[in-house]
């Protein structure tokens, strides 16, 4: 039986160019035009070029400022190493490495599948806290690829994951590690823990997304694996391009608040390195933190740790055995409620959550 393993990332431009910036951006804003209730096509194109226009000077900025994204390398070798490990556990799998908007892109990549002869095919989205215009879109966008091709081939994937102990033990040893190699003391009374995860708009969680949940349960849990406690703060990283309401409360007034010092800010819902995180994080709030007068000290991405490529590599065999089964009652992952759809599969489905700590009680 060959499988295929379709890795799912966002990508990003490989040259800062308009001509490469703009039709990136544009493809960003039109997947989200819902978000403004637009139900003409066409205006809605018009829409998503004037924000990818209006939005690009200060990207091409941040990206010449870093020199380049390594997002989509980062990428790509953690997909060929996921695919190295799954063939090393006796699978005969092939790998595609697809972005959502970027090349190679996700129809071009289940393209290829399909013309290599994959019999099962997995999407396997590598964000690690559910989101709707990540996780979710991005196996929409695998879903209506395979349709389109009227290909009969077994599709499933994996949407949410972040829960895993596994996986949470790894985030939880790479802030360790990496406290002990800058003689930071986490439990310091002047030094905080600061979680920055990125932003989502409020329609997505009114809608039934738990994205914001999700955020504080991962949190929450590193927090409690460094033993700091509830000695530790959460902001959240918001693009509020089109002035709809996002996610609360933003990194700048929740640092402003902050009585401690010394931060050690961890980018919880990043596995790779890329603009939000070596321009967003280092430099612009890197600075606004400095101007207050507090330490900034950024924990990397831990892209290439080889914990999370097994990690991976368990999901997947996961996502394999449950969908076997059809049942439902795989101990590890169940039928998922952001995204329901047969053969979609996730670690939060079968959980329950308490009300979300960063919405009012009546949005919760």
């Amino acid at each position: 039986m060959k499988i295929g393993v379709l890795v799912l990332n966002f990508g990003e431009p490989d040259e800062p160019t308009l001509e490469k910036i703009v039709p990136f951006l544009e493809r960003i804003f039109l997947q989200n035009m819902d978000l403004e209730h637009m139900d003409d096509p066409e205006a809605g194109r018009r829409r998503a070029r004037q924000l990818a226009e209006a939005r690009a000077p200060g990207l091409i900025e941040e990206y010449e400022e870093i020199g380049g994204s390594p997002l989509n390398a980062q990428a790509h070798a953690q997909a060929q190493a996921l695919v190295e490990e799954i063939r090393g556990r006796g699978w005969d799998a092939n790998l595609y490495s697809a972005m959502q908007f970027t090349e190679p892109s996700i129809p071009s990549e289940v393209a290829r599948a399909k013309a290599d002869g994959v019999e099962k095919l997995i999407g396997l989205p590598v964000y690690p806290i559910c989101g709707q215009s990540t996780n979710v879109a991005a196996l929409d966008e695998a879903q209506r690829a395979v349709e389109a091709l009227d290909w009969d081939v077994e599709f499933m994937g994996l949407t949410g994951w972040h829960s895993h102990p596994d996986y949470l033990d790894l985030r939880a040893e790479v802030i360790r590690v990496f406290a002990g190699e800058k003689g930071l003391d986490l439990t310091d009374p002047d030094t905080i823990l600061y979680f920055s995860a990125h932003g989502t708009p409020l329609k997505y969680i009114q809608q039934g997304n738990r994205y914001d949940q999700y955020v504080d349960e991962c949190c929450r849990e590193v927090a409690e694996r460094l033993g700091v406690g509830d000695r530790y703060a959460v902001g959240f990283q918001n693009h509020a391009n089109r002035g709809v309401p996002w996610t609360q409360p933003d990194n700048e007034p929740r640092i402003e608040a902050l009585t401690e010092s010394r931060m050690v800010v961890d980018a919880i819902s990043f596995m790779r390195e890329q603009s939000e995180t070596l321009a967003e994080l280092d430099h612009e709030l890197k600075e606004f933190s400095e101007d207050l007068g507090k330490e900034f000290h950024r924990v990397p991405v831990p892209h290439a740790h080889p914990g999370f490529v097994r990690f991976l590599a368990d999901m997947v065999e996961a996502v394999m055995d449950a969908h076997e089964a059809n049942d439902g009652n795989h101990p590890l992952v169940g039928r998922c409620r952001c995204r329901p759809v047969p053969g979609t599969w996730c670690m939060n489905g079968p959980r329950e959550f308490p009300p979300s700590p960063f919405l009012p009680t009546s949005e919760a």
